[in-house]
């Protein structure tokens, strides 16, 4: 999945989420906290090859991984392609009204416009970018 989409979120906490991204997401996803101040969202498919993985952890391992469960919602696509966002997702992430929906490969991210728009700034540099495919030995 990639690209960065610009939408609003709605006075009844509904997004529109992008033709494009839905193709991928496909008609039911999830979408949880994530590590930074925005909310990651999973095609089923992917959503169940980390539960499996997950399951595979001793029983010490899987509870670290008990909040990115706990607080995620699976998501329906109305017939104008939008999802619900739960309050408390919104809460987490600082969600108001502009978001950005960034594709991020085999995840989507859903930021703040504001605080994506910063976050990119910092990576979005020659220097930052040359690391990124010296790691993928590109």
């Amino acid at each position: 999945m990639t690209g960065i989409y610009e939408h609003s979120i709605d006075a009844k906490g509904r997004l529109f989420i992008p033709a494009k991204l839905r193709q991928d997401l496909g008609e039911t996803f999830y979408i949880t906290i994530s590590s930074e101040p925005c909310l990651s969202a999973y095609s089923s498919e992917v959503w169940e090859k980390m539960k499996e993985r997950v399951s595979a952890m001793s029983r010490l391992e899987q509870k670290k991984a008990r909040p990115i469960f706990a607080h995620a919602a699976r998501c329906e696509l109305d017939a104008q392609g939008r999802i619900l966002l739960p309050q408390r997702l919104r809460d987490f992430a600082k969600l108001t009204k502009d978001v950005s929906i960034v594709g991020i490969g085999t995840s989507v991210e859903i930021w703040d416009k504001a605080a994506w728009d910063e976050i990119d700034a910092m990576e979005t540099t020659p220097e930052n970018i040359e690391k990124v495919f010296m790691e993928l030995d590109f």
